[in-house]
């Protein structure tokens, strides 16, 4: 067993030793569909193949013009049948994220997983759950992406394994074997409570007890997720040989889940209560503690430094200020997903029953501020920009006005999404324009976390109409439902003839929210994806140029310039279902080169209407 000192809850106190057509405006003409236009096609490749030839272009990193999509595994494809999506089921309809101008794929947990929470309590990191597949399936994944230019990027949970890891068993095994303090153990309170009033993240008490130890072990999220204790050399080492090993596979990088709980306080006391079960939630306790970023740097030195792949982390609470520590030249991380836009409505994550109305200017700040940050000399750094993702409602019903039109709306957060500076992340149907689901009673969700904040608001005394309310609003099955490929039966999700249902029901829209239907009609979501998508690759101020927010304090209108040496874009958005106006001067001299149809005259923009100009140096 190693030798290092242990604090009194069971921790090592030791130190770390020290990275399309759009058919409506008829300014610039991209074709898209199946029957993709070669000459276009090769226009816009030959227009990249120019740009390239200017020396003085910044030089960007292949994950920095990428588009990435974020893949549900679950819910992506089912090839064999059985409900559940799998590895093939990707291979089946990579060309689908290609015709996308996808460059990067993460993929959701796909490890042995007892599938507590779906896949996010991993018990064999050097293994795929056969529900999934093999591991002859994800190399064939990882080569056959390559051959589209796509590289796939996997999900770390270093912060929590499955209590059925055969780390965790021997662990909890007793006090004296040689992984004894691998995760994070501590004695009762004298009358045998829990050690802390900590609230876990998916609600109920951080701490399980375990009779064997007659200790408590902390889980920041499922009593079945219990916490690693970073503190342990050993735990990070393994931790790193995990990194490696994929890396050896040949993926293209990392998103590192929950990494801001991977660092403990050094002392664990009760926090003031702040709701009716006398407890505080984890995340003020837990998140971002001092000494994290050794850890980090450790890892960072150990798995990135000297390949081409690059990380992304999973950041909730780093502020804009703190960014420089986190990402670019001198930070951990190539790029982080912030979370300040995406609790924008939600003041406590523990109660979805309240919430609290926001402003657009207050909306365009997080973005604007941490744009500012990565854009500073000494930070060098790059934004993750995104707007949906698995634990999140769909950006529809998140970001926009009651009685928002679905189409446009879903065409204007695209804009945004595709021109901001940075690293654009899809979710899988995002490109379709999904929507939340609103299924009529709790027994109808998957997801543990959804159950537990309906339980947790009854408790708190909401009605049952009021919890189910914040449910329809939170809830992640919403980004999790199934992807509807076809008007079908199971939208093309799964084959056979109905006896096998998907693992979650697919949205009652099907028939007409799917990829073929879709694909046929010039006017759609996802046509207005794919163009945008070239639009980006063929004007290169929107991948390298800079980014200025104007009309900061406009209540309608998000806009924003994006210029290089070349040319400036300016963005315009009207997320209002309002018309707006704007001062015309910002677009004297331009010319509009894309829309979502609309084609206002200049200085005015119809609801919802997304409007792009550029002007050429």
């Amino acid at each position: 067993m190693a030798s290092f000192i242990l604090s009194p809850c069971g921790r090592a106190d030791v130190p770390v030793a020290k990275e399309p057509e759009n058919t409506k405006d008829q300014t610039e003409d991209f074709t898209t569909g199946e029957n993709m236009d070669n000459t276009v096609e090769n226009s816009a490749e030959n227009a990249l193949d120019r740009a390239d030839e200017k020396a003085d272009w910044k030089e960007l990193k292949w994950w920095q013009e990428a588009v990435a999509y974020e893949i549900y595994v679950k819910s992506f494809k089912d090839s064999d049948g059985d409900g559940i999506g799998d590895l093939n089921g990707i291979i089946s309809e990579l060309d689908h994220l290609k015709n996308l101008g996808v460059g990067v794929i993460w993929l959701t947990p796909c490890y042995v997983s007892p599938q507590a929470d779906n896949g996010y309590d991993i018990e064999d990191y050097y293994d795929i759950d056969p529900a999934y597949g093999t591991m002859e399936d994800m190399e064939n994944l990882i080569k056959e992406a390559d051959k589209r230019g796509i590289r796939i990027v996997m999900d770390l949970v270093f912060n929590h394994t499955s209590d059925r890891n055969e780390w965790f068993k021997e662990s909890a095994s007793g006090k004296d074997n040689d992984k004894s303090d691998w995760y994070i153990w501590c004695d009762p309170k004298e009358d045998g409570s829990a050690p802390t009033n900590w609230r876990s993240i998916f609600g109920g008490s951080a701490w399980e007890y375990n009779e064997r130890r007659g200790q408590y072990y902390l889980h920041t999220f499922l009593p079945e997720q219990p916490d690693l204790n970073w503190e342990n050399p050993e735990v990070r080492k393994a931790l790193i040989d995990v990194a490696d090993f994929w890396v050896k596979k040949g993926v293209g990088g990392f998103r590192m889940d929950a990494i801001v709980y991977i660092k403990k306080p050094t002392q664990f006391t009760d926090g003031e209560p702040d709701a009716g079960d006398g407890m505080v939630g984890i995340h003020s306790m837990t998140a971002n503690v001092d000494g994290i970023l050794d850890y980090l740097n450790e890892f960072k030195d150990a798995v990135r430094n000297g390949t081409d792949i690059f990380t992304v982390g999973e950041t909730n609470g780093v502020s804009a200020k703190e960014l420089p520590e986190w990402i670019g030249e001198n930070g951990v991380f190539d790029m982080v997903f912030e979370f300040g836009f995406v609790n924008i409505d939600l003041p406590d994550e523990s109660n979805w029953c309240e919430t609290r109305t926001w402003t657009l200017p207050e909306f365009k700040k997080v973005f604007s501020t941490s744009e500012a940050t990565t854009l500073r000399e000494d930070v060098n750094g790059w934004y993750a920009m995104f707007l949906e993702n698995h634990d999140q409602p769909r950006s529809i019903n998140h970001f926009l006005p009651e009685g928002a039109d679905r189409i446009q709306g879903a065409k204007a957060l695209a804009t945004l999404l595709l021109t901001m500076r940075g690293t654009p992340f899809l979710m899988e149907g995002e490109e379709l324009g999904y929507v939340n689901v609103k299924w009529p009673d709790i027994d109808d969700y998957n997801d543990i976390s959804t159950k537990n904040h309906y339980e947790f608001a009854l408790g708190e005394g909401y009605s049952g109409e009021e919890a189910m309310a914040g449910v329809h609003h939170f809830a992640r099955d919403s980004a999790r439902t199934p992807m509807q490929w076809d008007d079908s039966l199971n939208a093309g999700f799964t084959g056979g003839n109905g006896e096998t249902k998907p693992w979650l029901p697919v949205h009652d829209d099907y028939k007409t929210v799917n990829v073929k239907t879709q694909m046929a009609d010039p006017d759609s979501v996802l046509n207005y994806y794919i163009a945008l998508s070239k639009l980006r690759r063929k004007h290169r101020e929107l991948v390298d140029g800079g980014y200025e927010e104007i009309f900061h304090e406009d209540l309608q209108i998000f806009a924003y310039v994006r210029e290089n040496k070349d040319a400036r874009a300016v963005v315009l958005v009207n997320l209002s279902i309002e018309p707006a106006t704007y001062d015309a001067s910002c677009v004297e001299n331009a010319k509009r080169i894309f829309g979502t149809g609309e084609d206002s005259p200049k200085g005015e923009l119809a609801p919802l209407e997304a409007a792009v100009f550029e002007e050429i140096k």
